[in-house]
């Protein structure tokens, strides 16, 4: 059930109808678990049935950690074994389904480099949608938990819902659940304004994905599935719009999570801020999948040591540890590594190149705008191996986009080149206009009427068929 879909729209309608029907915060609590698991076995229901084994150890978990109180040994090591337990199974759980295939075929190939013949097991292994967040999600609490950074949650309906919580179940954010929890103690309420301003962010996702990033991607796909059939301007154009399709298709479906938990009266964080507007490497993971960038940083990156080293080379370690962490996090392949290595590398080059720039005030502004146009092409360059579907792939749109390699025949209109400044030009114009600002600040009856002809505008865009979001395979 995808949120662009109709019958997600008659879902949500009956979920809003009968929640807000609902006098008591437990009525709610207990209609929005059944909501959310409902909305996840729309998929499969045995991966509805995982999620709550899952949830429910970690639950269990928790309470046993939170339990053993006191600095004496029995104590510390009670608490140990269950947090190990808890990333043990949920480490397990998303190496099977996730990385079962990759790591054997590439046990195999190297196998068969050093002269040994393995056979593949015949295994057919479905992958659970949002398998990647579920696991972090509840991984992250287990291990605040822990740390004495948040309480146990006592209430195993309370944690369900925490962990099943469908706006944001199946691609993010990922919900911090020291930031999460809280808000379920009270009953929940949505004034006028915050109601039209969620449901403008839902518009907004709803564009970025359907009428931006759906049109685009037949395009991407061609010239990606075979790119020596085309030019170095038509490879060179897809990367780009490739760039622009994976940030409308990942925000969209982020601005409709948030939309949708508003409209319960719930509140998620932002999970992007302008992320193609960042000046260097460092800055863009600051403004790209927000939660992710701080789940990595809090329990991978801080766990190594973080910047807390004895020399700054081992900082760089756990930085290209964290990155490529980071990479085998988004897909099970090695262009998938080799995406988050060349980021943590990148990261790497930047903080070594300023310790040895000196400061000139005066080209401050000059030097934030080369920055920026370096940083917007290194992202763009990275994006080729996140789509890549193998490194000769990645390597022969790299070359053409380098302008290394010539030949082919044109595929993409002439428009769609120059959709790429128009999207940036129109990312800064948002920013800086507050048209989320004027349209909360219309009255109900101007709201419901523009509302109304962006949505009739943005339904004569509508390409055929609906396409899966980006990040439901991660």
């Amino acid at each position: 059930m995808l949120f662009v879909e109709p019958r997600f729209f008659l879902f949500f309608a009956i979920v809003l109808m009968v929640y807000w029907s609902l006098r008591t915060n437990n009525l709610r609590k207990w209609f929005v678990l059944l909501a959310s698991y409902y909305f996840y076995s729309s998929w499969d229901p045995r991966f509805a049935l995982m999620l709550c084994g899952i949830s429910t150890a970690d639950w269990f978990f928790a309470l046993r950690i939170a339990e053993a109180k006191g600095a004496d040994a029995a104590a510390l090591r009670t608490r140990r074994m269950y947090v190990t337990l808890s990333v043990a199974m949920n480490l397990i759980v998303l190496g099977f389904f996730k990385y079962f295939h990759f790591f054997v075929e590439s046990a195999i190939a190297a196998a068969g480099a050093a002269g040994l013949k393995l056979d593949e097991p015949t295994l057919h292994i479905i992958l659970p949608v949002g398998v990647s967040f579920f696991t972090f999600q509840s991984l992250s609490y287990t291990i605040d938990v822990y740390r004495d950074e948040i309480p146990a949650v006592s209430s195993l309906r309370d944690y369900l819902m925490f962990s099943s919580f469908f706006p944001q179940l199946v691609a993010g954010p990922i919900v911090r659940p020291r930031y999460f929890v809280p808000q379920m103690a009270t009953s929940r309420t949505v004034m006028l304004d915050e109601a039209k301003q969620a449901m403008y962010l839902f518009l907004l996702g709803y564009i970025k994905k359907v009428c931006i990033a759906d049109n685009i991607s037949p395009y991407v796909d061609q010239v990606f599935h075979h790119p020596a059939g085309f030019t170095a301007f038509s490879c060179l154009n897809a990367t780009w719009l490739y760039t622009i399709q994976i940030f409308c298709d990942f925000s969209g479906y982020s601005d409709m999570a948030i939309a949708v938990a508003a409209l319960l009266g719930y509140k998620l964080a932002p999970n992007f801020n302008a992320p193609y507007l960042a000046d260097s490497i460092q800055d863009f993971w600051r403004r790209w999948h927000i939660s992710l960038s701080l789940w990595i940083r809090d329990y991978i990156y801080i766990s190594l040591g973080g910047s807390r080293m004895r020399t700054r080379y081992l900082v760089y370690r756990n930085l290209l540890i964290t990155m490529l962490a980071g990479g085998l996090w988004h897909g099970a392949a090695w262009t998938f590594v080799a995406w988050g290595g060349a980021h943590g590398a990148a990261q790497v080059i930047h903080q070594e190149f300023r310790k040895h720039l000196p400061p000139k005030p005066e080209q401050e502004p000059y030097r934030r705008i080369l920055s920026w146009f370096l940083t917007l092409n290194f992202v763009c360059l990275c994006w080729i191996l996140f789509r890549a579907s193998t490194f000769p792939v990645a390597w022969l749109m790299i070359r053409r986009y380098l302008g290394l390699n010539h030949g082919g025949a044109e595929m993409i209109p002439a428009w769609l080149a120059l959709l790429g400044p128009v999207l940036l030009l129109g990312q800064l114009i948002m920013r800086k206009s507050d048209v989320e600002g004027r349209m909360t600040r219309l009255s109900l009856q101007r709201f419901a009427l523009v509302y109304g002809m962006i949505w009739a505008l943005a339904l004569s865009m509508l390409p055929l068929g609906y396409r899966p979001f980006i990040y439901f395979q991660f």
